[in-house]
């Protein structure tokens, strides 16, 4: 039986729970052409992010929150420091199997259509071909580009580039995703459409490094964040404890009347608890926007960019599965030749996927020998 919390939906964490990201000391500087240290870009930050958790890490620019990525995706090595991402070092070929991310730039092949964007990442992954359809089609839908998947990417808008970016970090099934600004560019529909996927991802046990400077969505989703200035982690905690105000209380009731309003403030001064201040709430400009567009969809208006997307497709399990040795293992004769035989969609695709795999080959060894035995 899975108990859930009920204020958040998820299930609450045990001890016994995987940590997915710990980082202890991390430190990173950037040196000139004499070795000599140039910027301290990152400098002792201890980081823990336990499975199913949805983590925050904000901070201005120049803060190290780039750099911090960088060093959990292995792509650069710390000055100092030790990083453990999913039980192994981040430069681990078989755990990047399990990792999914969304940079903060949507680098994609503009030439390919969004269905041959993510069918070119299903073939990296050696993703079976009929699963590797059934999983596109699902996560256009979910992202709701369905009915624009065969257009070219570069004549989408930035908001619909990050669908599909979005869409692309997904392709593999990953337990822990690296998002980095997945809003940007959005507009207000879109936006609130990420922010459900995230938050429904998360209660599917989904582990979540949200990096991004809509603080709207951080109070909205993330269960705790972290605070960068200066290349170290200034404050962490949960929001609601960063966020509680220590010197206010806030009362909600129906509208009042004057009178009644007066009452208030004259019980309120008898008791030393004045000036006392009563207005009316104010709504969020975003709760009616979605309002207007509702309305306008409602009355059978069409638009000709991204639809509304659909939910969180089943084959994204988190923590359902069991994370066995052979997950994470490098997929053997079978899938290999399952994946070697599946036709592309299109040439354009078939071209990119041989230059890349080519590339693969060159820098995996291992995996050369088994597509070929």
């Amino acid at each position: 039986m899975r108990v859930t919390d009920q204020a958040t939906g998820r299930r609450p964490a045990t001890a016994a729970e995987a940590i997915d990201l710990k980082c202890v000391g991390l430190s990173k500087s950037f040196r000139d052409f004499w070795m000599r240290p140039r910027v301290r870009a990152v400098e002792s930050v201890d980081l823990e992010i336990r499975r199913g958790e949805i983590f925050g890490l904000l901070g201005p620019n120049g803060s190290g929150k780039s750099t911090t990525i960088k060093m959990i995706l292995g792509l650069i090595t710390p000055t100092a420091g030790r990083i453990a991402v999913l039980g192994h070092r981040p430069r681990d070929v078989a755990t990047k199997r399990q990792i999914g991310y969304l940079p903060e730039e949507s680098y994609l092949y503009r030439f390919l259509s969004a269905r041959e964007t993510l069918d070119f990442y299903g073939r990296l992954f050696r993703i079976p071909a009929r699963e590797r359809r059934e999983r596109i089609d699902r996560l256009l839908a979910m992202v709701g580009l369905e009915a624009v998947g065969h257009r070219p990417v570069g004549e989408f808008s930035k908001g619909m580039q990050r669908r599909v970016g979005l869409a692309q970090s997904l392709i593999n099934d990953p337990q822990f995703l690296i998002l980095d600004e997945p809003t940007s560019g959005m507009d207000p529909v879109g936006a609130r459409q990420i922010r459900d996927l995230i938050a429904d991802l998360g209660r599917r046990g989904k582990t979540v490094l949200l990096c991004t400077h809509q603080l709207s969505d951080v109070e909205d989703l993330c269960d705790r964040v972290a605070i960068m200035f200066g290349g170290r982690i200034r404050a962490t905690g949960r929001c609601d404890e960063l966020l509680a105000d220590e010197n206010a209380s806030t009362i909600h009731t129906p509208l009042l009347d004057p009178v009644v309003a007066d009452e208030v403030r004259g019980v309120l001064a008898r008791h030393g608890l004045a000036p006392v201040t009563i207005e009316r709430p104010r709504r969020r400009l975003e709760t009616v926007f979605l309002e207007v567009v509702e309305q306008a969809r409602a009355a059978g208006l069409e638009t000709s960019g991204a639809r509304a997307g659909g939910s969180v497709p089943d084959f994204l399990r988190g923590d359902e599965r069991a994370d066995t040795a052979a997950e994470l293992a490098v997929p053997g004769e079978a899938t290999a030749a399952a994946a070697g035989v599946a036709p592309a969609e299109g040439d354009a695709v078939n071209r990119r996927a041989d230059i890349d795999t080519a590339l693969l080959d060159s820098l995996l060894p291992d995996a050369a020998d088994d597509r070929s035995a």
